[in-house]
């Protein structure tokens, strides 16, 4: 039972990850749900998200490879004026910046408090009026060539909101990108560039820290959630990327509701523990 619920988590996980629906927040519900009835946690969340990721240098590697040997290039020979994929480089980093002070400043509150589904809920709903207004007033206008390091910095930021489930981590960066011009492609690019470091560390850490103290998944299932989380996260990113450049994130707002009303109603009927 726990190989198939690791399974299912890992293919939730996938498929989650890069819609602005919080990828944290799913697995935290999921595990409430599921027959063991254990929250799978953070670090689980975390290292499954290692899968996630690895789409996302399947899927960007010729931007990813582009953009790291301008960086590198601008590291050795220090030009006077960047490159635009030198300038993106320096600027993932910067944007990587709040969430690893943040996550190392609030680890136990992120891996305990946080978890609460009533902050689970919360966020589902009052996020789902950010992404629905930012899409709504945002100009849309600004290509991701022009992204500079006040924006960068506050996408970081905004990254940084997904430390608690059910903010999102592309639905922050998005709401946020479309509130600063930016067009919806623009934002969804920069989400999944701004997001490999940030969550290649954190799995990477998690992985390393956990080791041996797996929890109720073990190091096999946690595996096959990884690899499961990475051929679903691949097939999503590819569906999303033409989605999104198309029509809007109403849908995304819509399910997010519903989503959240759901588990403010399952804890009402005392179907699933709060904590």
């Amino acid at each position: 039972m726990i190989w198939l619920e690791a399974l299912f988590l890992g293919l939730l996980q996938g498929i989650t990850e890069f819609l602005p629906v919080s990828s944290s927040a799913h697995l935290r519900i999921a595990g409430a749900l599921l027959p063991s009835g254990n929250d799978p946690g953070a670090a689980f969340t975390a290292i499954t998200q290692i899968g996630t990721e690895a789409a996302v240098l399947l899927y960007f590697r010729n931007d990813i490879w582009r953009i790291a040997m301008a960086w590198l290039g601008s590291v050795i020979r220090r030009p006077a004026t960047l490159s635009p994929d030198a300038r993106m480089g320096w600027l993932v980093i910067l944007g990587t910046l709040p969430i690893a002070v943040l996550g190392l400043l609030f680890k136990h509150q992120i891996e305990g408090g946080l978890r609460d589904l009533r902050i689970t809920a919360t966020m589902l709903i009052v996020f789902a009026l950010v992404l629905g207004a930012a899409d709504r007033i945002g100009a849309k206008r600004k290509p991701l060539e022009r992204l500079g390091w006040r924006d960068g910095l506050i996408l970081g930021f905004a990254q940084a909101m997904a430390l608690v489930p059910g903010v999102s981590r592309s639905g922050g960066t998005i709401s946020v990108g479309l509130l600063l011009g930016y067009t919806r492609e623009a934002a969804a690019r920069y989400s999944f560039l701004l997001a490999i470091p940030a969550v290649l560390a954190s799995g990477l850490f998690e992985l390393a820290d956990s080791w041996g103290r797996f929890g109720t998944f073990g190091p096999g299932p946690t595996l096959l959630a990884t690899l499961v989380a990475f051929v679903s996260g691949y097939g999503v990113i590819v569906v999303f990327l033409r989605l999104v450049s198309t029509r809007g994130y109403l849908p995304f707002v819509i399910y997010r509701i519903v989503a959240g009303a759901a588990v403010f109603a399952m804890l009402a009927w005392n179907i699933i523990p709060a904590r």
